[in-house]
């Protein structure tokens, strides 16, 4: 049975997720955040497949290098944004220097993409690309259970006035993409807490 843990990462609040199959001790991260030691004490024994990210802004990534050397796992980001881990400018990490250093890792490993499969822990995660927030933007699908990075919030959706965001992008990619999955499908955020796509379809006031 998949364990999935929620693990609040730096000054922004960032939840990394960390997805364990307690009868194999593997495990995959999404968006490993800043200041990781709380993430990393609860890998350690753990097989990692792998880090998947719903997008490369610095406070997403922040725990990327520490874990994939750690670790020796592949990161997996979108090519719009392949660029984006090496440049503290595209990440974001130089607009805040009062929140922490400039973050620059290696590329990821492996691309993603719409439609993807992706077999990991021995289930299937599907990728779906959501830009508007950023352009590489993407939420796994894994059964009834969405990572949306910061797409989709509990009552809020993701902000688009950084480089690379664009409001009529990120509409698209709610009302053409996540609202069509079914409303029970459960919403893990890249902040705050979990909603669901009924509750937002139905609450959410942010939404054209």
């Amino acid at each position: 049975m998949l364990k999935i843990d929620t693990v609040p990462l730096g000054p922004l609040g960032t939840n990394a997720y960390l997805l364990t199959q307690p009868e194999t001790n593997k495990a995959v991260i999404i968006d490993p955040g800043m200041n990781p030691a709380p993430l990393i004490r609860r890998i350690q024994g753990l097989e990692v497949e792998a880090i998947l990210l719903t997008h490369a802004h610095f406070d997403h990534i922040g725990g990327v290098d520490e874990i994939r050397k750690l670790k020796q796992c592949p990161v997996y980001l979108h090519d719009r944004e392949a660029d984006w881990l090496a440049s503290p400018k595209k990440n974001g990490s130089l607009m805040w220097p009062e929140v922490g250093p400039p973050v620059s890792t290696d590329p990821a490993e492996f691309s993603l993409d719409e439609g993807q499969v992706l077999k990991l822990l021995g289930e299937s995660i599907k990728v779906l690309h959501t830009p508007g927030h950023s352009p590489g933007s993407v939420s796994f699908l894994l059964g009834d259970i969405l990572f949306g990075g910061d797409v989709l919030f509990k009552l809020s959706v993701g902000r688009t006035d950084l480089p690379g965001g664009n409001h009529q992008e990120l509409m698209d990619s709610l009302t053409g993409k996540l609202f069509k999955l079914d409303d029970r499908v459960q919403v893990y955020p890249g902040h705050g807490q979990r909603t669901s796509i009924g509750f937002e379809k139905a609450n959410n006031p942010y939404i054209d």
